[in-house]
């Protein structure tokens, strides 16, 4: 299985950013990682090998990105309004540096964004926010409005609120958007959340689905058993889904 890894010094984000690239052609897909997750993680998770055939047949090539959650959402110390700040910076980082370097890569490509845990959160964010870049999008494990406690999920932006966190919390903007243009290019993403049956996040899913419905969007909801909120389903997912 072809494997390349890639650095550069990010200008947006002012630091070096690392990435594993798996495959040689075929739909680019763009994999956020886990909560305070790293660019090896899914390799190390045995994600990556659990893709492998579709990897090595040329249907998909795939870019693991490095994360910054542990500058944003949850860094320690700093206002909310800062690490809110600090995401969108990833989120331009992503936009005008790592989008660019897969369209060079791989040219005209059917572009997939995905992740776990709080990867979903990134993938399906993105996408909603800027869908005329993607053409699927698969959330799985996700958690789609991190400024509200949920179980054992604490409250990410610890009660601060600003439009900056309106306009980054799917179930927040979600309901209220109404511009038909839009709407128009999210309804034409392929949407896809999985989520298992008892993960405490189920709900949550479930009500990003129904704003999603109410807005002429269609999205699918694959519910798996138990929890599945680990390495072991995510491998499972990966291969249904991507």
């Amino acid at each position: 299985m072809n494997r390349e890894y890639i650095r550069w010094y990010s200008p947006i984000l002012q630091k070096n950013m690392e990435m594993l690239i798996f495959g040689y052609a075929g739909a680019s897909v763009l994999f956020f990682p886990a909560r305070m997750g790293r660019f090896y993680d899914y390799e190390n998770w045995r994600v990556i090998e659990a893709l492998r055939d579709k990897i090595e047949k040329g249907y998909i090539q795939v870019y693991c990105v490095d994360s910054v959650d542990c500058e944003s959402f949850y860094s320690t110390g700093f206002h909310p309004s800062v690490k809110i700040q600090r995401h969108i910076q990833y989120e331009q980082y992503i936009l005008n540096e790592v989008i660019p370097f897969i369209n060079k890569k791989n040219p005209g490509s059917f572009k997939i964004v995905a992740g776990c845990s709080l990867g979903a959160y990134h993938a399906v964010n993105i996408a909603l926010r800027h869908p005329a870049e993607f053409n699927k999008v698969v959330g799985m494990s996700g958690r789609y409005d991190l400024a509200i406690k949920i179980g054992h999920y604490e409250d990410l932006l610890e009660g601060y609120w600003d439009e900056n966190i309106y306009f980054n919390m799917p179930l927040q903007y979600i309901p209220n958007l109404e511009d038909e243009d839009k709407l128009l290019a999210i309804r034409k993403i392929d949407i896809v959340l999985a989520i298992g049956q008892e993960d405490v996040l189920f709900e949550n899913n479930q009500a990003l689905a129904s704003s999603l419905t109410l807005k002429g969007i269609n999205s699918s909801v694959y519910i798996w058993d138990k929890e599945a909120h680990q390495a072991r389903a995510w491998r499972l997912m990966v291969v249904n889904y991507l």
